[in-house]
């Protein structure tokens, strides 16, 4: 029997638009600060990773311990960077094939969430001008933890009115594909195959994707 999707959850980093860059850029002068080298590599690996989490990472592999109070001060500088870049974005840096997607989706009367961990996520939406696409919408203002755990994708899903088997997550980091399954979801990753080899399948982007294909690849 075919798969019948009732709702889909979208990560938002790396899924619906490329702010990677600009939380590189981010972590990378804050690191060079700290003296602690940051290449992309780095950066992959803090993919679905929580704002703490990832300072934590960096001091970590500088073999640093710093106070609260200034891993607090680090971390809102950093953010404050983040903010200062992605107030110049526009719906054209949206991933090509993703608004026809959720398009589609919605005209077919399946629910579409937002599980983000980011905390910026209300910002990047309005500036891409895409808010009024989600029916819910949950990002790391309303969580307590952060991917792998299930709880982002959970909530959606509560908020959606549906069963966690019953949606589809689309993810691009290791750790969210984890927090995906561990909440009982179906997960689609986007990218890199071979690194996101834990989703059910994996697919380079939208701009060849339907719901077609979706059922097709998960039934």
């Amino acid at each position: 029997m075919a798969f019948s999707p009732q709702a889909c959850l979208f990560d938002l980093d790396g899924v619906i638009v490329d702010t990677a860059k600009y939380h590189f850029t981010g972590w990378q002068r804050l690191a060079e600060e700290l003296g602690v080298p940051f290449d992309h590599a780095d950066n992959e690996q803090l993919k679905g990773v929580s704002r703490v989490g990832s300072l934590e990472y960096i001091l970590s592999k500088g073999g640093l311990v710093l106070d609260n109070d200034t891993k607090v001060r680090l971390m809102d500088r950093k953010n404050q960077q983040y903010l200062e870049l992605v107030a110049s974005m526009t719906p054209e840096e949206l991933f090509p094939g993703v608004l026809a997607f959720i398009d589609e989706l919605r005209s077919q009367g399946i629910k579409v969430g937002l599980g983000s961990s980011s905390r910026n996520a209300p910002l990047i939406l309005e500036r891409c001008n895409i808010t009024d696409r989600f029916d819910v919408i949950v990002d790391g203002n309303s969580i307590t933890f952060s991917k792998p755990d299930p709880e982002v994708f959970l909530k959606g899903a509560r908020a959606l009115g549906v069963e966690p088997a019953q949606c589809v997550v689309f993810e691009d980091a290791v750790s969210g594909i984890q927090a995906a399954h561990n909440g009982g979801f179906r997960v689609i990753g986007v990218g890199d195959g071979a690194r996101l080899k834990e989703a059910e399948c994996v697919i380079s982007g939208f701009a060849d994707f339907s719901l077609a294909v979706m059922v097709d690849k998960l039934s």
